[in-house]
């Protein structure tokens, strides 16, 4: 095997470079997430300063996942799943271990169901649900036997287009902006803003899988730059995509939007330009983005599978699609489907907020120990 691969469950891996990982990142973390986000973001601020909260939410994320690289840093070639053993023990590890792979798998599902209720709405009315899903999994289960290396090259190609998309539909809103509506700037003060951090903090889990891509890189020493700037491009779209919502539909419109960022687009036309509407070009770009994050889920959730239990990753990538099938059918309605959204993100700000940091300690207090 040559010396820029290696080996995971049987399937050949290319070595990841630094620019592959961050975009990788950004993919994962540029799920349903954009669609929503203005909507739950004022719910929680309630004023129109939404943006200055994720703004402030984004640099929790960078500073975590600073702490989540220098973490991996400590182990070099070894995942999350290999090296947390080694630091609590195996049988902690073995209960950590099946959390994380659960957390994956269950992303994976959210983001499926959401495509499916997205879809079925506006794109493919009248399909049924289980068609969408199953078309949806088994390309993904296609693209993921090719390995990580296979899934960076096919996330380079789209992270370019989703910006540029995404942002000129954004900016298209300044056709229907009201810079009224973003006024007055910390009104109520600061504290709305402050309230609104972990809300909007929890847009941007996604950055986690640094802790399992550093030991296919390249150079794993750069790790810190390849999270930083994996979180970075969503920041700066997220807060484009909030100020321009809003601005546009002010805070009570946008209250009222299941898919706020979506309505803004279909609220204006340009005629004469080949897309007059806007929308459908947006959720093309949506749907590449939801595939992104469901094959990163999905994958590191047979990951783990495959490391904790010694299985080969392809078996584990065929075991694990029935369950998620399951998985993305068990919210009866559109709610339910916001409520578990909610649950994965509340689920990660424990999993990937709080035990990182314990575990970078405890490595440091055992090398300084060593040491002396």
């Amino acid at each position: 095997m040559s010396g820029n691969q290696q080996a995971i469950g049987g399937l050949p891996q290319e070595k990841l470079t630094t620019i592959q990982v961050a975009v990788m990142i950004s993919n994962f973390m540029l799920g349903s997430g954009i669609l929503s986000l203005p909507r739950v973001s004022a719910e929680k601020v309630g004023t129109p300063d939404a943006w200055i909260s994720v703004l402030l939410g984004g640099l929790v994320a960078i500073v975590v996942g600073v702490i989540m690289a220098l973490l991996s840093q400590a182990y070099p070639g070894q995942t999350f799943y290999e090296y947390s053993r080694k630091i609590i023990g195996s049988w902690l590890g073995h209960l950590l271990g099946p959390v994380m792979i659960l957390y994956f798998a269950a992303t994976a599902a959210f983001q499926v169901r959401s495509l499916a209720e997205v879809s079925s709405f506006i794109l493919l009315e009248g399909t049924p649900q289980w068609a969408i899903t199953s078309v949806f999994l088994w390309v993904g289960l296609y693209l993921m036997l090719g390995g990580l290396g296979a899934i960076a090259r096919l996330f380079e190609l789209i992270l370019p287009l989703t910006i540029f998309i995404y942002l000129l539909v954004t900016l298209m809103g300044f056709t229907i902006f009201d810079l009224n509506n973003l006024r007055p700037l910390l009104g109520q003060g600061i504290w709305p803003v402050l309230k609104g951090i972990q809300t909007t903090s929890l847009a941007f889990t996604g950055f986690e899988v640094i802790i399992f891509l550093t030991a296919y890189m390249k150079n794993p020493q750069k790790n810190i730059k390849a999270v930083t700037a994996g979180i970075a491009i969503p920041l700066v779209i997220y807060i484009v995509t909030v100020f321009m919502v809003i601005g546009a539909l002010s805070v009570d419109g946008t209250l009222t939007k299941n898919w706020p960022t979506l309505d803004m687009a279909r609220s204006f036309e340009l005629s004469g330009l080949i897309f007059e509407r806007f929308e459908f070009l947006l959720l093309i770009i949506w749907i590449m983005q939801i595939f992104s994050s469901f094959t990163t889920a999905f994958y590191f959730s047979a990951l783990g599978i495959s490391q904790l239990y010694k299985r080969k990753i392809k078996t584990c990538l065929y075991g694990l699609l029935p369950f998620v099938y399951i998985f993305v059918a068990v919210p009866k309605k559109l709610d339910d489907v916001f409520t578990l959204g909610d649950w994965i993100g509340k689920v990660a700000l424990y999993l990937f907020g709080v035990i990182p940091i314990v575990l970078l300690i405890v490595t440091k207090w055992r090398a300084s120990k060593h040491a002396n």
